[in-house]
C-alpha cells in the first residue's frame, strides 16, 4: 500500500511497513494545457488532492480508460492513453480484476504502486491534474500531468532496507 500527496512544495508518499513516516522531495510543475490568457510562466508547482487516485489505479493511471482526456491534459491521443497505461502496469504489483477497461482488451485497472519497481525502471506515475495559478487565489488556469520526484521513492525503498537490516 501506498498514500502519496503533495503541497504546492513538497511531493510524499508514505509505504506499507513504514508506519507515518512520509519521504519527501520538492514537487515538479505540471505540464499540459492552458486556459486562454495564461502559460506556463502562471503554473503553480504540483499542489492538490486528486494524486491519491493514481494509488487507486485510475487518473494517469488507467488514461487508456479515458482516451479524450489525452488531448484536454496536452498528452495526445489514443496510443498516447494505450502507452502510459502499458508504462503504468510496469511500476504496480498487478491489475484489479474488478475494474476492467473495454479500451484496455477488458485488462483491470493498475493496482498497488510498487515503490521498488519504480526505482528499478526509472518510471514514475503519471498524475492527471487541474494547473493552479501560482497567485493564491486565482484558481485553476489549465489541466495537464505531472510526475512525483523519484527521490521520494529511493529514500522510501532505502529507509524500509534500512529497517529491514539490509545494506543499501
Amino acid at each position: 500500500m501506498m498514500s502519496i500527496s503533495r503541497n504546492g512544495e513538497n511531493f510524499g508518499i508514505r509505504i506499507a511497513g513504514m508506519g507515518d513516516q512520509w519521504f519527501t522531495a520538492p514537487v515538479n510543475t505540471p505540464q499540459g494545457l492552458y486556459f486562454t490568457g495564461y502559460t506556463g510562466e502562471d503554473a503553480n508547482p504540483d499542489i492538490g488532492d486528486s494524486a491519491i487516485t493514481e494509488t487507486f489505479g485510475v487518473g494517469g493511471m488507467a488514461m487508456i480508460a479515458a482516451p479524450a482526456v489525452t488531448r484536454f491534459v496536452g498528452t495526445g491521443g489514443f496510443s498516447d492513453a494505450l502507452n502510459i497505461s502499458n508504462e503504468m502496469l510496469e511500476i504496480c504489483v498487478g491489475q484489479n480484476p474488478n475494474f476492467i477497461l473495454p479500451t484496455w482488451d477488458f485488462q483491470g485497472i493498475c493496482l498497488g504502486i510498487d515503490a521498488r519497481k519504480v526505482v528499478e525502471t526509472g518510471i514514475t506515475p503519471v498524475i492527471n491534474t487541474g494547473i493552479a495559478h501560482k497567485v493564491a487565489g486565482m484558481g485553476q488556469i489549465g489541466a495537464g500531468t505531472v510526475n512525483p520526484p523519484i527521490e521520494c521513492f529511493e529514500k522510501a525503498i532505502a529507509a524500509y532496507a534500512d529497517k529491514l537490516g539490509y545494506n543499501v
